[in-house]
């Protein structure tokens, strides 16, 4: 009936609320992974608007951030605009985690989406295909949506273009 057990003995839980160290860390916790979940959901889910990203590579200007690539107006294929833009496209949706977002090869002005494997930070490419008397060539202009730097990513997909178009 009476309890003489000390109060640092019991095994309950009840003194484990009453101290708000042990008590609020797990709530923090919970509130950290909430926020990190929702930016990742955020990453993954914004919708792409295809009027901000669908842009001109030949006139659109260089963003403030270094997290861009370019590709300007290259060496003539010798292939004729429908044959490049045709070649572009395969070569662009052969890429991993790529779609197209705007555009089409009937115009010679197409714009992708790439999202990263692990993340889903999207990236965008727009890409120019110009007719010329002697062949058609293209412009191409890759930037990320997030962050500061793209840790190369645009422009090592950029080289992957260039080869896959010079690879016969």
């Amino acid at each position: 009936m009476f309890d003489d057990t000390k109060p640092q003995d019991r095994t309950d839980d009840t003194d484990r609320f009453s101290r708000p160290d042990r008590g609020m860390r797990p709530v923090l916790i919970w509130i950290l992974a909430a926020v990190v979940l929702g930016g990742l959901a955020f990453i993954r889910l914004v919708p792409s608007d295809p009027a901000r990203w669908h842009v001109d590579p030949m006139t659109v200007a260089d963003p403030a951030k270094p997290h861009f690539a370019r590709l300007g107006q290259g060496a003539v294929t010798g292939a004729d605009a429908a044959s490049l833009a045709a070649a572009v496209d395969a070569a662009m949706l052969a890429m991993p985690g790529t779609r197209l977002l705007a555009g089409s090869v009937a115009q010679g002005h197409m714009t992708y989406i790439t999202r990263s494997r692990l993340m889903g930070y999207p990236d965008y490419t727009s890409i120019r295909v110009l007719p010329g008397s002697s062949g058609a060539t293209l412009a191409a202009f890759a930037r990320s949506r997030f962050g500061t730097s793209d840790l190369g990513v645009n422009a090592a997909r950029l080289d992957r273009l260039k080869t896959a178009l010079t690879t016969p």
